[in-house]
């Protein structure tokens, strides 16, 4: 009886080790995520801006190429009206 009583002793013991309070090792766990998740808002944001940048370089050029564009198509215009002229002064 009294190898039971001893056995349920030390059960009942180890039992009440392992409730010990987390409370320490559970902040640090959740200091950790909000700094990754953090880190990760900031990654996302830093990203979004240079997209952001890049977007508007794209659309600078693709304007400045419409105007070139453009520019190239009045000087083709007006040496077509250049030559038309030459070809019927000529003939």
């Amino acid at each position: 009886m009294k190898k039971i009583a001893i056995a349920a002793v030390a059960v009942l013991g180890l039992g009440l080790a392992a409730c010990q309070d987390n409370a320490a090792d559970n902040a640090v766990s959740t200091e950790n995520t909000i700094e990754t998740e953090a880190a990760a808002d900031t990654n996302a944001a830093i990203a979004g801006t240079e997209n952001l940048g890049a977007a508007a370089d794209n659309a600078l050029d693709a304007a400045g190429n419409s105007l070139s564009n453009a520019g190239n198509s009045i000087e083709n215009a007006a040496e077509d009206v250049a030559n038309g002229q030459d070809n019927v002064a000529g003939q």
